[in-house]
């Protein structure tokens, strides 16, 4: 029997267990797979693992999304979750290619996905508080917020959530250094229902301070004259 001859239902089971790359190449095969490609209930969970893949043609954004996770921890995207006044031109550069990758990929998400009801977003450097309240605003069914070493995300968040998260029931800003004791209590206060979680957050100490990012300097500069 040839696969093209089972029916949709099984094909949809078989393509259940394919990567977003294996789904896209069997897809081109023949026009009844491309059917099941494109079928929304394929869709309810996506997972990515580097800004790279958020611009692949391999996967479809729909209604059907409910769990959406991004979360990179390579070495290379590790720059952007430093602070913008400790990177060089290089590295800026290099990052306003990723925010404006990630920003783009998440307002698609905002448009097409609003029965969206759990997200995950690991190491993205770039995300900001606008972001998230967008994704607030258009996805009211969101239950569970996940936002880990996110370093732009601030108290304009926690804000958010007391305005437009009716809905959440779990809310992580681990990591989020830029976030503050008073923000996490006013969530504590007006979103009782809230499992909040900020392991490690408000009052985190920084990168380092501007001050000792100067002696640095000045240090390698006396090195390089030696």
């Amino acid at each position: 029997m040839h696969i093209t001859q089972l029916n949709r239902e099984c094909l949809l089971h078989l393509f259940s267990f394919l990567d977003k790359n294996s789904r896209k190449n069997l897809a081109k095969t023949c026009h009844k797979l491309l059917e099941v490609f494109q079928d929304p209930l394929l869709w309810s969970l996506l997972n990515f693992h580097s800004p790279v893949e958020l611009k692949k043609d391999n996967f479809l954004l729909g209604p059907a999304l409910k769990h959406l996770s991004i979360c990179w921890y390579s070495e290379r995207v590790k720059v952007c979750n430093i602070e913008d006044w400790m990177k060089n031109s290089f590295q800026k550069d290099f990052c306003s290619r990723h925010e404006n990758i990630v920003s783009d990929f998440l307002l698609d998400v905002c448009n097409r996905c609003p029965n969206l009801l759990s997200l995950t977003l690991s190491g993205c450097g770039h995300v900001t508080d606008d972001c998230i309240l967008q994704l607030l605003k258009n996805c009211p069914n969101l239950k569970s917020l996940k936002l880990e070493n996110c370093v732009r995300i601030t108290d304009h968040t926690l804000e958010a959530v007391t305005l437009h998260g009716a809905s959440l029931r779990t809310l992580h800003v681990d990591f989020c250094r830029n976030v503050t004791q008073a923000g996490l209590q006013r969530v504590r206060e007006k979103c009782p229902s809230v499992m909040l979680r900020a392991e490690r957050s408000a009052n985190m100490i920084p990168d380092s301070k501007p001050e000792k990012k100067l002696m640095l300097e000045k240090a390698s500069r006396k090195l390089v004259q030696l």
